[in-house]
């Protein structure tokens, strides 16, 4: 990594930056009991989260060994998001230490961007009303460039719309697609221990571990200078 040019961080959203899972689990559930289902248990359905709302509902249906049309699954899906929206920090929060993190990395001379499977006008709907907004230099979801993680072409559009270049960069992420997709474009990543997998990111071996976001800093730190 050029020395002169501190990388750019790009980070996943759901499991990484915040916790969503009280939030997204509810709009689940939510569409579940007027389809005369059961909900499904927040601890058990925090890994079925990272791979967009339409994802989620059929991970949810198939709980009860629901099958549905692609027509169906598009009603639920958009019945979901509109619910979704209007909650979406109800129970959402940023993961403690976060801003200390982003502050830190800041002065450090870091730039930032989101690179989410989420719908990009919900990722910066959620962003904008947690406060976090101004502090990304581009946030991109799964309808921003007709890609999705582990994609590479997803990350690379993401850093350059950020301002960046793909050689400088760090994925920070949760879950196997921020890993595969840090690793075929070719740039370090950072796993987070506290998100939504159904791996355990021990297994995904990602460059750097970390369990707590106050310990960001110094991983980006061990990646710059490896």
């Amino acid at each position: 990594m050029p020395a002169s040019s501190p990388p750019i961080i790009v980070f996943d959203l759901d499991g990484t930056l915040v916790d969503t899972a009280p939030d997204l689990i509810s709009a689940l559930n939510y569409v579940l009991d007027r389809e005369g289902l059961a909900p499904v248990p927040l601890s058990a359905a925090r890994n079925m989260i990272g791979a967009g709302a339409r994802k989620l509902l059929e991970r949810g249906l198939e709980v009860d060994g629901r099958g549905v049309s692609v027509g169906e699954l598009d009603r639920l899906t958009a019945d979901f998001i509109d619910y979704y929206a209007e909650h979406i920090v109800d129970g959402s929060r940023p993961f403690d230490g976060l801003e200390t993190a982003l502050d830190r990395l800041a002065a450090n001379g870091h730039r930032f961007a989101v690179c989410t499977n989420k719908l990009e006008w919900l990722s910066k709907l959620l962003l904008d009303r947690l406060g976090l907004t101004p502090r990304f230099a581009a946030i991109c979801g799964q309808d921003t460039f007709g890609v999705a993680k582990p994609d590479p072409a997803f990350l690379r559009e993401t850093v350059a719309r950020a301002g960046g270049k793909l050689p400088g960069a760090i994925m920070v992420g949760d879950a196997g697609p921020d890993v595969g997709v840090a690793r075929r474009a070719q740039v370090p990543v950072i796993g987070v221990d506290f998100g939504y997998t159904d791996v355990p990111m021990t297994e995904l071996k990602p460059d750097r571990l970390i369990s707590h976001m106050r310990d960001l800093p110094a991983a980006v730190a061990a990646l710059i200078a490896a």
